[in-house]
C-alpha cells in the first residue's frame, strides 16, 4: 500500500502553473514587442501622421492585452474555479446527508496534480462516511431487533402471570423465562456499553505483567459445570507459565467469550481442545471445538457486530462477543484468527506479544 502511494506521489505535478507556462508568456510578450517595433518602423516608412502612430500601437497592445487576459482567465477557470465549484456542490450534498457523491478528477491518473489528489482524498472520505452511516443504521436496526425479542418475552410471560388459573408450577416456569430474558437484555446492554467504550477508547487498559497461563486455567474451570452437563471431552495443553503485559480484566473477556462459544456450539459428547504455547516473541492460545462450524461467509463476518451466522443459535447470544474480543486484542497489540468448516468445528487462534524477559520476575508489577 505504501509503495503504491509513493508511486502515485511520483506522478503528481509539482505545480498547477509550471515554468513552461510562464516561458510561453515570456515568449509571446517578446514576440509582441517585436511586432510592435515592426509596426512603428512601418508607420515611419509610410510617413503616417503622429495620430495613427499613436492609435495603431495602442490598438495593437489592446488586442494583445485582451488576448492574454482571456487566455489567463480561461486557464484559471479550468484549473481552479470549475473543480472548486464541483467540490463546493459536492460538500453541500455531503453536508445534507448524501454520501453517493463522486467528484471526477481533472486529469487522468498518469497526469495527476495536487488538486486531483485532494479530489481523490475527498471521494475516499465520502466513501468512508457512507460506510459509517450504513454501519450506524445497521447497528440501530440490530439493537432494536435484539432488544425487542427479550422485551416481548418479558411482556408476554408477565401477562400470563396475571391470569387467575395459572398453577404454581407454571408461575415458576414463566418467572424463569422472564429472568432469562432479563438476563439476556442486561447482557446485551452491558456488551453494547463495553464495546462503545472500547471503540471510543474511554476504557484505558491498565496493563501489568502477569501469567496468562494461570488466568486461562482459571477461566476454563469457570465453565466446568457447562461442559460436564454436555459430557464434553476437554483436552488441554497449557505451558506452566507464560508472561504477557496486558490488562487482565479485559483479556478475561477474551478467554470467557471464546470458551463459552466453544461449549455453546459443541454438541453433547463432542470435544474441546485448548492449548497455550509460546516462543521468544509471542504467546499463542488455541481454542478448538468439534461443533457445528461455519461456512466461508460466516468466517468473513464473524467479528462484525451483531453478526450471527447460525440463526438456529441466535437465542443464545447477541453477536457482540467476538466483536468485543477483536477490539480488546487490538488494544493489547494482539491478533485473532478463525479457521472453521461447516459441520467439523472451529478453531480460534489468539496471538499476544510476550512480556520483556527482564520483567517476568516482576509478576503483577506495573
Amino acid at each position: 500500500m505504501k509503495q503504491g502511494r509513493v508511486e502515485k506521489q511520483r506522478k503528481i505535478k509539482e505545480s498547477l502553473f509550471p515554468l513552461s507556462l510562464f516561458g510561453i508568456y515570456l515568449g509571446v510578450l517578446f514576440l509582441m514587442s517585436g511586432v510592435h517595433t515592426g509596426l512603428i518602423v512601418l508607420l515611419n516608412e509610410k510617413n503616417f501622421s503622429e495620430l495613427p502612430q499613436i492609435i495603431v500601437p495602442m490598438f495593437y497592445w489592446g488586442i494583445v492585452a485582451i488576448g492574454i487576459t482571456l487566455f489567463t482567465r480561461g486557464k484559471i477557470r479550468k484549473t481552479y474555479e470549475e473543480p472548486l465549484h464541483k467540490m463546493a456542490e459536492a460538500t453541500t450534498k455531503v453536508a445534507n446527508g448524501d454520501f453517493s457523491v463522486y467528484v471526477p478528477t481533472i486529469h487522468s491518473m498518469d497526469k495527476l496534480d495536487y488538486l486531483d489528489v485532494m479530489i481523490l482524498d475527498f471521494n475516499k472520505m465520502v466513501e468512508e462516511l457512507g460506510s459509517i452511516e450504513t454501519l450506524k443504521t445497521d447497528f440501530i436496526s440490530n439493537v432494536s431487533h435484539e432488544m425487542k425479542t427479550p422485551i416481548s418475552v418479558i411482556k408476554n410471560y408477565a401477562e400470563l402471570l396475571q391470569l387467575d388459573h395459572v398453577s404454581e408450577e407454571q408461575r415458576k416456569e414463566y418467572a424463569e423465562s422472564i429472568e432469562n430474558a432479563s438476563r439476556r437484555l442486561a447482557d446485551l446492554i452491558s456488551n453494547i456499553l463495553k464495546l462503545n467504550k472500547l471503540e471510543n477508547q474511554r476504557i484505558k487498559p491498565e496493563t501489568a505483567v502477569y501469567d496468562v497461563s494461570r488466568q486461562l486455567c482459571d477461566c476454563i474451570l469457570q465453565f466446568e459445570d457447562a461442559w460436564s452437563q454436555k459430557e464434553l471431552e476437554l483436552e488441554t495443553e497449557i505451558e506452566d507459565t507464560a508472561w504477557i503485559r496486558g490488562d487482565a480484566s479485559l483479556l478475561e473477556l477474551v478467554w470467557n467469550n471464546l470458551i463459552s462459544n466453544a461449549v455453546k456450539f459443541t454438541e453433547p459428547g463432542g470435544t474441546l481442545k485448548i492449548t497455550l504455547t509460546s516462543d521468544e516473541e509471542k504467546v499463542r492460545v488455541l481454542v478448538a471445538d468439534t461443533g457445528c462450524g461455519m461456512d466461508e461467509d460466516s468466517i468473513r463476518h464473524i467479528f462484525d457486530k451483531f453478526y450471527q451466522g447460525d440463526t438456529s443459535h441466535s437465542k443464545e447470544g447477541n453477536g457482540l462477543g467476538l466483536a468485543l474480543v477483536k477490539r480488546v486484542l487490538e488494544l493489547m497489540d494482539g491478533e485473532i484468527a478463525a479457521v472453521s468448516e461447516k459441520g467439523k468445528g472451529s478453531t480460534f487462534t489468539v496471538t499476544l506479544p510476550l512480556a520483556e524477559s527482564g520483567l517476568k520476575e516482576g509478576g503483577m508489577e506495573n
